[in-house]
């Protein structure tokens, strides 16, 4: 009877897994990312905060690496090609940290961070100034890219904090979604290795994480669909919204930090 127990309840986490992963990254697909957002606050429950890093970074890495082939020929290489020598520093810099500390702070800063951006673009739009407030040169994605691999490998990940980045630069729609898709998986390959090295990977988290790269397959081809049928506009202000979103999710999960306080 017992055995019967946990294998009903191993059943329903991973059909909770999965349904909430096909979701997240259907809706991911049309706000240039954030999927680990609505993931994050799930494994958290059923998994536990520590396993949600590893958990997480499989599934996005099987997610990211489908999505890139799905847009391959709109890959920005060169930005690619500067974000890579960041990602892998920061990658092993943030694990090895995520071994002995807790980072509950950096997330309400990520948050914190995200409104902040959507505040200076509704702003922009609300005066009539350019999309583009700043611009942004190729080289600027290697420190960048070293910032968000620290954090994402501390807290799983910094949701859709580089989307106005990749906007300034010039990207939209599919070549945002595939450049971004594209430095994501090489960015979870770093983490997801140097997890391993450090010894916090264990088998339960490749296989959970396996079933939301399974979700993540249907939920693509069904956002690539939509995708290629709304405009730049659209796409724009579906991002931004969801920056927003973001943000307050990311601040509210960590609510009992200000309570602490």
């Amino acid at each position: 009877m017992q055995a019967i127990h946990l294998e009903l309840s191993t059943t329903i986490v991973v059909l909770l897994i999965g349904g909430t992963s096909f979701v997240a990254w259907f809706f991911s697909m049309l706000a240039g990312g954030g999927s680990p957002l609505v993931l994050i606050p799930l494994l958290s429950v059923l998994l536990g905060t520590q396993a949600v890093a590893p958990v997480i970074t499989t599934g996005l890495l099987i997610g990211n690496g489908q999505r890139s082939l799905f847009f391959w020929r709109k890959i920005d290489w060169q930005v690619t090609a500067w974000y890579l020598p960041g990602c892998l520093l920061g990658a092993i810099l943030g694990a090895y940290i995520f071994t002995w500390v807790k980072a509950d702070w950096l997330q309400i800063l990520v948050g914190v961070a995200l409104l902040g951006m959507v505040t200076n673009y509704w702003l922009s739009k609300c005066l009539k100034l350019s999309d583009r407030p700043f611009t942004v040169k190729t080289w600027y994605f290697l420190p960048v890219s070293f910032l968000n691999s620290v954090g994402s490998a501390l807290i799983g990940s910094t949701g859709p904090i580089m989307n106005p980045m990749y906007f300034a630069y010039g990207l939209e729609k599919e070549a945002m979604i595939a450049t971004k898709a594209s430095n994501k998986a090489f960015l979870h390959i770093f983490k997801l290795l140097s997890y391993a090295a450090l010894g916090v990977l264990e088998p339960n988290h490749i296989g959970y994480g396996l079933i939301i790269g399974l979700g993540a397959v249907p939920a693509n081809l069904l956002g690539k669909w939509v995708l290629e049928r709304i405009s730049n506009n659209q796409f724009r202000q579906m991002v931004y919204a969801f920056v927003a979103v973001s943000g307050v999710m990311m601040i509210w999960e960590q609510r009992s930090w200000f309570l602490a306080w």
